[in-house]
């Protein structure tokens, strides 16, 4: 699905679109400090479970900086995107499911789990965690992400992503992590105890 990377390299980030690296500087109880940060956009991310398959449905993609960390860069993670249009953090889910994942959902069979900040030694920026349940009515398309984006749509069932969460040579996201962890103790009890 991804091809090989080559001629990967690091430079100085001069125009950026998305990020605003910046130095703060502060005082905490009487002593200066400086700490350097990163502005960037606030996102969301939605835990898809397809009822028809008993299945988490997941991306996989390349990232730079995990490329740069670990040499390889593929990560698994749950449908997300940037908050970076002015509509409501419920219909920028619903068009992230739709564009990466192929599932037309209406906004209001998408559920708020939480948010959280995320990246919080370097920028910070908040998170809105979503919930949805998909069957093969509601497909539209395979997915994939729009433009260039290169995105895997990949379904798991619950035995393997228990088995994935504590795999360290898989790239997870904790908002993946976290996920499944809400899931496990909220709609799996309420199916086990029906």
């Amino acid at each position: 699905m991804i091809d090989a990377i080559e001629d990967f390299g690091l430079s100085p980030l001069t125009h950026p679109k998305f990020l605003s690296p910046k130095l703060a500087s502060y005082k905490q109880n009487g002593i200066s400090k400086t700490w350097e940060l990163i502005e960037s956009h606030n996102s969301v991310a939605i835990l898809i479970y397809h009822k028809e398959h008993d299945t988490f449905v997941f991306v996989k993609q390349f990232r730079p900086p995990v490329y740069n960390s670990n040499g390889k860069g593929i990560t698994l993670e749950l449908c997300a995107g940037l908050i970076d249009k002015n509509k409501s953090i419920e219909e920028i889910a619903k068009e992230e499911i739709e564009e990466e994942c192929g599932f037309l959902v209406s906004v209001e069979d998408i559920t708020k789990i939480t948010a959280f900040h995320t990246a919080v030694g370097h920028s910070g920026g908040k998170q809105f965690l979503f919930y949805c349940q998909v069957d093969e009515s509601m497909r539209i398309s395979q997915g994939g992400g729009i433009d260039s984006e290169m995105i895997e749509v990949v379904e798991m069932s619950l035995e393997e992503t228990t088995q994935m969460l504590f795999d360290e040579s898989i790239a997870k996201t904790p908002g993946l992590l976290f996920a499944i962890y809400w899931w496990s103790n909220t709609i799996r009890q309420k199916i086990i105890t029906r």
